[in-house]
């Protein structure tokens, strides 16, 4: 596979028809190189427009919504991001390149350990990763300027919600399969929220996700 002919073609025909015309957001999908956040039995599929599995049961979010939801978020250089759901930890190093610090929090162990060596590996400094159940929220560190949700939730916390400072930005993919909604909410106040629904899709729900009661009293 010549790998960077693949990587074009995913960004041209995949990532562009998407509209993600973001000139710096194309410019950060050729120099973190994706292929090396995916696990040895997928490189294949490293550029494909699937999710890819990753230990215990969750996944990397197909390239063109990792691309989108970075896009829509249009972070600061001076901001601080939460991750929820390190995965790979390929989302994180996006993340890292563009903002100030990420703090990814991840459930399982053996995800937390392989996040940590492929930043590491990658030369990403900038990125903490913490072991934990981030779905109902992170106290430590909170407020943040961005949070971003990779997997899908039943329905929003709360919780999260008041972890963002002012100003600050979540993105988020709410709902059950298969009719999911990624919104992009921002505070706008104290107990002001601006939400913006960015596209519709499906997507493996986050590990950690709480699923509502259906019992009704």
């Amino acid at each position: 596979m010549n790998i960077e002919q693949a990587r074009f073609n995913m960004i041209e025909q995949q990532i562009r028809p998407w509209d993600v015309l973001a000139a710096d957001v194309l410019d950060l999908l050729l120099v973190v190189k994706r292929e090396n956040f995916v696990p040895e039995a997928y490189k294949a599929l490293a550029f494909a427009d699937v999710e890819i599995p990753l230990p215990g049961g969750a996944c990397m979010l197909a390239p063109k919504i990792e691309a989108r939801l970075l896009q829509d978020l249009n972070l600061k250089k001076h901001e601080n991001v939460l991750e929820i759901g390190a995965g790979s930890g390929y989302m994180a190093a996006l993340l890292a390149h563009k903002a100030r610090h990420v703090t990814s929090v991840e459930v399982s162990p053996e995800l937390k350990a392989l996040a940590e060596k492929n930043l590491a590996d990658n030369g990403v400094t900038n990125v903490t990763v913490e072991l934990g159940n981030a779905a109902q929220g992170w106290s430590t560190g909170a407020p943040f300027d961005v949070i971003v949700v990779s997997g899908s939730l039943p329905e929003l916390p709360q919780a999260l919600l008041q972890q963002l400072s002012i100003g600050g930005r979540l993105v988020v993919i709410i709902g059950a399969s298969p009719a999911m909604k990624a919104q992009l909410i921002t505070r706008t106040g104290e107990a002001g929220y601006d939400t913006r629904t960015l596209f519709e899709t499906d997507v493996k729900p986050l590990a950690s996700a709480v699923v509502p009661s259906k019992f009704t009293f």
